[in-house]
């Protein structure tokens, strides 16, 4: 007898449902893109502060900074101790003012536990009557220490010119091996043009030169400088100031780099300043003043 087949229930059995893809939507492309380009911002700067970082983790310091959080003072210290590693056939050197207070000068060294700073660059006057008020003592004190010393006008672009020239020569008495004369200036006027500002600041170099017998040194911030001083005041030695956490070299046409404004300088309270000679010492010496 044959077995009869047995009706299929086929009808009766579901066939599981096929998984539907993902949709990728405008804004989880935007969300991924965005997550690795942070990624890879984070490994590029990890790979090129890599000395910095090796450098910070060795260091230790008891110095008191009083105007950053510890957090501020490790990014600080990141860059600065970076900038260190990369310029290490360089001159360091530092620059005060009164805002820096009295300073300890028994305290501040040339040579310090990871870079040796042989200069520094001292406020000594601003505009028509201004004298920083630790001049004096500071000018005394550097020179005492042994580090090659330079003095700078802070220029005020609404006063006059002469005035301010005569401020600076009536106050600073350059000596053999000390720096030309500086001036700084940072300031757009308010009540002037950009070109009587040049004309300004041309006759206060002239002026200063004429007296001390050297061309002065022109301090300003990079894009100031850039934008309205270089092709106008070419020649001049040049001290620019720029603390981009991306500019971690000096560049060739630059002559001195103040490089950060929050260094940490045992015997000074606060931030200072910290800056590096294109050069090495004895070029540095060159550049020194040979007194007629």
């Amino acid at each position: 007898m044959k077995a009869h087949p047995q009706k299929s229930n086929a009808k009766n059995i579901r066939k599981p449902k096929p998984k539907q893809a993902k949709k990728i939507t405008p804004g989880k492309i935007l969300r991924y893109s965005f997550l690795v380009l942070l990624l890879s911002f984070i490994i590029a700067v990890g790979y090129h502060y890599r000395n910095g970082f090796l450098y910070y983790l060795g260091f230790k310091t008891n110095k008191r900074i009083e105007t950053l959080t510890k957090e501020e003072r490790k990014i600080a210290d990141l860059r600065i101790y970076e900038i260190v590693s990369r310029h290490k056939d360089k001159v360091f050197g530092f620059d005060i003012s009164q805002y820096q207070g009295k300073i300890d000068w028994d305290k501040v060294h040339g040579e310090n536990e990871h870079y040796a700073m042989k200069f520094v660059f001292i406020r000594s006057t601003a505009g028509k009557n201004k004298t920083d008020s630790q001049y004096k003592t500071n000018w005394k004190q550097a020179g005492k220490k042994g580090f090659i010393r330079g003095a700078y006008h802070y220029y005020r672009p609404n006063e006059n010119s002469i005035k301010q020239a005569e401020n600076f020569i009536s106050t600073v008495k350059l000596e053999k091996g000390d720096l030309p004369p500086v001036l700084d200036i940072e300031k757009i006027p308010s009540k002037q043009s950009m070109d009587s500002l040049k004309v300004g600041l041309k006759r206060w170099l002239d002026k200063v030169e004429g007296h001390y017998g050297v061309k002065p040194i022109i301090y300003s911030g990079e894009s100031f400088y850039t934008d309205f001083l270089k092709k106008e005041f070419e020649g001049y030695t040049v001290w620019i100031a720029n603390y981009s956490f991306f500019e971690d070299e000096i560049r060739n046409e630059w002559h001195f780099w103040q490089f950060t404004d929050k260094a940490a300088i045992e015997g000074i309270d606060g931030n200072v300043d910290v800056n590096i000679y294109n050069g090495n010492y004895d070029q540095l010496k060159k550049h020194t003043l040979v007194m007629r």
